[in-house]
Formats: structure tokens, C-alpha cells, sequence
């Protein structure tokens, strides 16, 4: 008689050791749009940081400085965020959420002053976001324990 062979239990689909399944789940689409536009928006936010230093005065130093690594930082806290969102990690969806809000309050300020087109971008690009984070297909991937 032929000896059956052990089976592996990481081959039995009915045990799911440290939730593996969870992990390798694909992201949903509307989660991906979302972490995009946030990824964009800190690499803009670089972008500001970079030109905001280096376009430091002597009569405007200290602000200068104080903004130009304000926008660094916050842009590394809305890379961190989007990366996190790839990687259905909970922590990532209030800080983006905060964003957005903070975003669309800047666009409604500053509509006067801003140009049409920039505007637009700014309210398209949170609601977009926004939407993509509280996606029902987002908001149950980022449900799931690890």
C-alpha cells in the first residue's frame, strides 16, 4: 500500500495562519486612485518645500524656513499615508481623510485668488480621494487585520 503524504498546512485552504490571505488580497481600485493622488499631492507639497528654501531672503528667513519644513514634513507624513494605504494599513486613512479637508478648505479660501483651473484641481483631486478612501470595497480592505 502507498503511504498517503502529510499534508502541509500552509497548502490546506481551510487554515489561514496569521491572516496570509488578508495580506496578499489585491487593493481595491478606488483605494489605489486614492493613494495615488496622495502620493502626488506630497510630492507637489517636495516640490513647494524645495522652492519655498530655496528662495530664502535675509528679511525672510526665519518664515521662509519655518514653511519651506512645514511642507517638507507634512509631504513626508502624506507619503507615508499613501504607501500605507497600498499596504491596507488603517493608520493611513485619517491622515489622508484630515488632508483633503484641509484641502478643500484651502481651495474655498483662496478661490478668489487662485486661478479657476488650479482651484478645480484642488477640489477634484480631494473629493476624488476622498470618495477612493470611503469606498465600501476601501473601507472593508482596510477593515481586515493583518
Amino acid at each position: 500500500m502507498a503511504s498517503r503524504p502529510t499534508p502541509d498546512p500552509s497548502e490546506d485552504p481551510t487554515e489561514d495562519p496569521a491572516g496570509v490571505a488578508a495580506r496578499h488580497d489585491p487593493t481595491p481600485p478606488p483605494l489605489v486612485v486614492a493613494a495615488s493622488l496622495v502620493a502626488l499631492q506630497g510630492l507637489a507639497l517636495v516640490a513647494l518645500g524645495v522652492l519655498q528654501l530655496a528662495s530664502l531672503t535675509r528679511e525672510s528667513f526665519t518664515l521662509g524656513v519655518g514653511v519651506g519644513v512645514f511642507f517638507l514634513a507634512f509631504a513626508v507624513l502624506l507619503l507615508a499615508a499613501a504607501r500605507a494605504l497600498l499596504r491596507a494599513e488603517t493608520w493611513g486613512r485619517g491622515p489622508v481623510l484630515l488632508a483633503q479637508l484641509i484641502q478643500l478648505g484651502l481651495a474655498w479660501t483662496n478661490r478668489q485668488e487662485l486661478p479657476l483651473l488650479l482651484t478645480a484641481a484642488l477640489v477634484v483631486t480631494a473629493v476624488v480621494a476622498v470618495l477612493g478612501v470611503v469606498h465600501p470595497s476601501s473601507v472593508a480592505r482596510l477593515a481586515r487585520e493583518p
